[in-house]
């Protein structure tokens, strides 16, 4: 070898550079190469420096140091200018309440009642909520509006209304005994009060055992024009828990553990995708009405900032980036991000029990497979024998496996699940993958999002998802 380098040096430069080739291919960064000049090694550093203090609403990007107002895509305005008033608000499978203008104020009818509401396709439980839905229906207004709530108490005992966040006369605030006589069963009470405050506020039941019925509502108090940076979406989500025992349709509200999980009232994969287009900003409101049960709250594929909470509007200078979130009982929590990343996007409670739906032991003739419950009741004394399950070879290991006794969906059932304009184009067994407190975001490019949204063509399962997956769509490249 010339110059006194040996073959050990050879072969070594060699490994370190075919190691940096491979680096390269996998997508990480190149080793620092000795025989460059340092003018090379400052330019890379300074292309680096670039390329990481940038921001991009089309595809993964960090936007500068955490001071500045693209980290993470902060303070990225969506596609609406500024100075518009906000964006529609949207809470999937829930009505808004409407109102009339009555001597100059916004005036709401809700009525206490009793609900049949369907969790999963085919499966109604018996709970409690407003205008005849569990969670009630969105009451929307403006910052500075006067409001008339004229409250029917058509429940089988007193009721009485709380304003969650509002900062308001005492004799409106709901509180039974404390402020205000209940409302008997058949009666009216009339809440009346200025609105000063903004934010993301709830209305419901303050009678203890009557909230774990589900009685909530979202109370949404816009601002006259749309805080900046202005969200392109502005979508809604309320979290409950109920206990409904084995064969039953009941809700138990004097139990300590929950084993039915709604979104909006109702269960994965039955709760309707939150769908937006690429690179817009998008809000998600999230309340958690659980009766006992915090949420650590988890989306995938992004980092949001925590904008809001039942309060009211957080300073940007307080906002916190996350992607996974605690939100306590009766508290509020708005998540901001920009939908950088095309895909489909679970967003869900992080607690293994809360991931699942009607979690419960097997009970009855439910575990005996193929027997008729017939079979089982006529014959009492002469039970048809359990399956051995436990001498499954799965039980030979520590643990106990996901896999346990589940409920088939029938044809229709799936249908339902499938057949929503906001689940065409995603793989074929999605559903299997969303349970429980899940629900998916989907963020679709804008020839997708048309497709999907505005346009009654066929749309085979899986080629939205297998489409972006494999990146054949039109993105803005900034």
């Amino acid at each position: 070898m010339n110059d006194g380098v040996t073959r050990r040096q050879v072969l070594a430069t060699g490994a370190a550079l075919a190691a940096g080739t491979l680096s390269a291919q996998l997508g990480h960064s190149e080793p620092a190469d000795p025989s460059r000049s340092r003018t090379d090694q400052d330019q890379t550093a300074k292309n680096s420096n670039e390329k990481f203090s940038s921001y991009s609403r089309y595809h993964p990007s960090f936007g500068g140091p955490p001071d500045s107002d693209e980290y993470l895509g902060k303070l990225v305005p969506g596609l609406r200018k500024s100075g518009l008033e906000p964006a529609s608000f949207v809470a999937p499978d829930l009505e808004n309440l409407s109102w009339k203008m009555v001597n100059g104020v916004k005036e709401f009818e809700l009525r206490c009642t009793p609900v049949k509401r369907e969790f999963l396709p085919g499966k109604f439980m018996h709970v409690w909520g407003f205008n005849d839905s569990m969670p009630g229906p969105t009451m929307e207004a403006v910052q500075g509006d006067r409001v008339r709530i004229i409250v029917h108490n058509e429940l089988p005992e007193p009721t009485s209304v709380h304003w969650h966040g509002l900062e308001l006369p005492v004799e409106f605030d709901g509180v039974p005994g404390l402020t205000q006589h209940l409302i008997p069963p058949g009666e009216t009470y009339v809440y009346e009060y200025d609105l000063h405050q903004t934010g993301t506020f709830f209305y419901h039941s303050h009678v203890a055992m009557q909230e774990a019925f589900g009685m909530v509502g979202f109370f949404i108090i816009h601002p006259r024009v749309a805080y900046d940076p202005p969200v392109d979406r502005d979508f809604g989500l309320i979290f409950q828990n109920f206990f409904i025992p084995p064969n039953s349709t009941t809700a138990d509200s004097m139990r300590m553990d929950w084993n039915w999980h709604t979104i909006n009232g109702r269960s994965g994969p039955y709760t309707t995708p939150l769908v937006c287009k690429h690179g817009e900003r998008v809000r998600i409101r999230l309340i958690d009405f659980s009766p006992m049960q915090h949420h650590p709250i988890h989306i995938h594929g992004h980092t949001f900032w925590l904008t809001g909470t039942e309060g009211g509007r957080i300073p940007p200078s307080a906002w916190i980036p996350r992607n996974t979130t605690l939100v306590g009982v009766a508290m509020a929590q708005d998540f901001e991000f920009v939908a950088f990343n095309p895909g489909d996007w679970i967003f869900h409670c992080h607690m293994v029990h809360h991931m699942m739906n009607h979690m419960v032991r097997q009970v009855g003739p439910r575990i005996r497979g193929e027997e008729e419950v017939s079979n089982y009741l006529n014959s009492l004394p002469n039970r048809p024998p359990a399956n051995p399950a436990f001498e499954n070879p799965a039980f030979s290991v520590p643990g106990y496996p996901q896999k346990m006794q589940s409920q088939e969906m029938s044809q229709e059932a799936m249908q339902k699940i499938n057949g929503r304009r906001e689940t065409r184009g995603m793989r074929k067994k999605w559903h299997e993958g969303v349970k429980g407190l899940m629900t998916v975001v989907r963020v679709l490019p804008e020839e997708f999002y048309d497709l999907v949204m505005h346009t009654n063509d066929d749309i085979l399962p899986g080629s939205i998802f297998e489409a972006i997956a494999k990146g054949q769509y039109r993105t803005h490249i900034p």
